[in-house]
């Protein structure tokens, strides 16, 4: 029995530079160990990849009514078919090595229930990898030459024991705001988010917008506002990387150094509870100006 059970549900196949990095994000997967892949939907060419890639794919996922993926039907069909302790949704263009598994084996001995994420890198790639040996070694040197270390905002994969989770609005994937609520939940149920970006490489493969609708950013389209009302409204979709609990290093969990974009946040947080009785647009002019990251790094750099 495998230890991770990653899913994921991919774009179509069809536009030639999408198909590209969704094979090698899912080859990569293929190759780690204690690790199983299952593809959700039935999206263009996905089950063509999947025997291609040797990897389980389960088409009958729930969609809302524009047809785009529901996140709470795939998070029960990975429940119902898989028998691994950790389950993990990650988003179909991401390259993952060997240290992602190493995290999430020392994170389960860490912690019973928790979530793990990471910032990724982001990389140029237009052409299929060369998976033979030494890969890894050759991406990550590419990735720190050629790439660049996303901002803690956005996450591309929730790895989780099957504890965690066991109930999921209706968000709809690829669209803003589920993943920052993933976070948030993660926060009010008092479990561990552990951020492992300081032990881990994980490696976004570019792309456009060109496959979504009218080709614009995901932000930007009305299913987000829905997602957002699942949510439970802005305050909960303001959740980053930076309100990780903890971080992976060294194979310990340790406490995250304190720095201006952290202490904004806390700030921001502290506000929030202070003020909570505003209406949420008026809190939001109060909690998040910008000015407040200007004079939080001016204080850190007089001290």
């Amino acid at each position: 029995m495998p230890l991770i059970t990653l899913f994921s549900a991919p774009k179509p196949f069809t536009h030639p530079h999408i198909a590209t990095i969704q094979r090698n994000a899912i080859r990569s997967w293929t190759l780690l160990p204690d690790v199983e892949v299952i593809l959700l939907g039935e999206e263009t060419g996905m089950a063509e990849a999947a025997r291609e890639l040797g990897v389980k794919h389960i088409p009958n996922v729930k969609r809302n009514d524009n047809g785009t993926p529901l996140i709470s039907s795939m998070f029960q069909l990975a429940r119902e078919n898989s028998n691994s302790e950790l389950l993990c949704i990650i988003n179909a263009d991401i390259l993952l090595m060997p240290d992602f598994v190493e995290a999430a084996r020392t994170s389960h001995l860490l912690r019973d229930k928790y979530v793990l994420v990471s910032q990724r890198w982001d990389l140029d790639v237009t052409q299929p990898l060369d998976f033979s040996p030494g890969w890894q070694n050759r991406l990550r040197s590419t990735a720190y030459s050629q790439g660049q270390l996303h901002r803690p905002a956005g996450s591309d994969f929730f790895l989780f024991p099957q504890s965690c989770y066991t109930e999921i609005p209706a968000f709809t994937i690829g669209r803003a705001g589920w993943d920052n609520w993933m976070i948030y939940k993660a926060r009010r149920e008092g479990w561990a988010v552990i951020d492992c970006t300081p032990s881990v490489m994980i490696v976004h493969q570019n792309h456009d917008y060109s496959h979504l609708p009218e080709g614009k950013p995901h932000y930007q389209h009305p299913e987000t506002n829905e997602n957002i009302r699942l949510a439970g409204g802005q305050a909960n979709i303001r959740y980053t990387i930076l309100d990780a609990t903890h971080q992976l290093v060294d194979g310990k969990l340790t406490f995250p150094k304190i720095n201006s974009a952290r202490l904004a946040r806390r700030l921001e947080l502290f506000l929030r509870s202070l003020f909570f009785f505003l209406p949420e647009n008026t809190l939001e002019n109060l909690v998040r100006p910008r000015r407040w990251k200007k004079r939080i790094q001016k204080l850190l750099k007089r001290r």
